[in-house]
């Protein structure tokens, strides 16, 4: 069992308090967006043994064992984060396994260097990803019903939007979602810029379910993504809540603190509320037009005290323990590989202390047995 030493990326939208405030420092001023738990290349977490990238190379089935490698092949398949949003993140989907591999195909056989900034496909794998509540969490998360859309559009009474609402009342349903979202993201941007901003002074002025859009277009004023983001749910998560992202649904995180958990993939299509390069085309490939209800997971307990919040992907799955003063030892021993996270408290993981925000990687197979009063995710996969 090895104690992680995980690095924090200083993204723009990150808070510049959530972090520090869960690790017990003090800030730096900076913004501090997500710590990355795992062995992604562009970050992985640093061992006594070297990267987990270099400790996994070295002997994959000791450390992953023998079912995560037959299914996932000799790498760790998933990557675990805590994400602080001072700001929103850019409005975006992932692509589903077929869409990825061939999307990541067709951009290496035309030249497209990986890390040019047009580049849509990292690599070749797909990008579920469930996001859990530590603190209020808000977020945009899958289409709202067209009627719907249509009445908050409506209601800010900005005469240029009129068109978008008489689209949203056609049918059916996925083509008018479709036809609006084309719409906004290509009309002429001077044009949407004075839409953007009427709305936005509409917004403000209203209040109630239009306070999200206006905190939004604060952030990014002018940006289309301001209009396709009201045509998503909102939603605001309590803590111990998740949601779980599938392919082709668009969403944004918007503030709060969360631990997040995805498949080890780089692959994102964005809609807007970022500067950085939005691929029409592409983009309406993969978004899936239908309206959908976000979901909001609530963990199941197990009669042991394990809290596992269910989704319908085998590279990770997410569970908590909620240990109380005194309470009984956990044995967690597992035959794949895991990362233990401590959120709240002290928990002991064998030989390691744990304090919030303080992790370890358990190989497959590997004794880990746990006790302490505190809140412990654990991040593993099925096989």
């Amino acid at each position: 069992m090895d104690r992680l030493d995980n690095t924090v990326r200083p993204y723009a939208w990150g808070s510049t308090t959530a972090i520090p405030q869960l690790l017990g420092v003090e800030p730096t001023g900076e913004p501090q967006a997500e710590m990355w738990m795992g062995a992604h290349p562009g970050a992985p977490s640093r061992t006594p043994r070297g990267t987990l990238v270099e400790v996994i190379e070295a002997g994959p089935e000791r450390e992953l064992g023998e079912l995560a490698v037959a299914k996932f092949g000799p790498r760790l398949p998933f990557l675990l984060k805590i994400l602080a949003a001072g700001a929103p993140l850019s409005l975006q989907v992932h692509p589903d396994l077929a869409q990825a591999k061939e999307g990541y195909e067709d951009e290496e056989r035309r030249g497209i260097p990986v890390d040019a900034p047009h580049r849509n496909y990292k690599d070749a794998n797909h990008k579920p990803e469930l996001v859990c509540a530590l603190t209020e969490f808000d977020g945009l998360c899958g289409f709202r019903d067209p009627d719907q859309a249509a009445g908050l559009l409506d209601g800010l009474g900005v005469d240029s939007l009129k068109p978008y609402v008489d689209l949203l009342h056609a049918h059916p349903q996925d083509a008018a979602l479709r036809e609006v979202l084309t719409a906004v993201l290509t009309a002429d941007r001077a044009e949407m810029a004075r839409t953007v901003a009427e709305a936005t002074a509409a917004c403000t002025r209203l209040g109630g379910a239009y306070a999200p859009y206006a905190d939004i277009a604060h952030h990014y004023p002018g940006d289309p993504g301001v209009i396709a983001a009201m045509l998503l749910h909102h939603v605001r998560l309590q803590p111990g809540e998740a949601l779980f992202l599938g392919a082709g649904i668009p969403h944004a995180y918007l503030n709060g603190l969360a631990v997040e958990i995805m498949a080890n993939s780089d692959n994102v299509l964005r809609c807007g509320l970022t500067p950085k390069h939005v691929d029409v085309p592409e983009l309406l490939r993969i978004v899936r037009f239908q309206p959908s209800d976000p979901g909001v997971l609530r963990p199941e307990a197990s009669p042991d005290g394990e809290e596992v919040y269910e989704t319908p992907i085998d590279e990770f799955r997410l569970s908590r323990y909620v240990l109380p003063e005194g309470g009984a030892r956990h044995d967690l021993t597992r035959p794949t590989p895991q990362i233990l996270l401590c959120t709240a408290g002290a928990v002991r993981a064998g030989e390691h202390e744990l304090r919030a925000g303080q992790s370890v990687f358990v190989p497959a197979g590997e004794t880990a047995e746990v006790t302490g009063s505190g809140t412990l995710f654990r991040a593993t996969v099925v096989a």
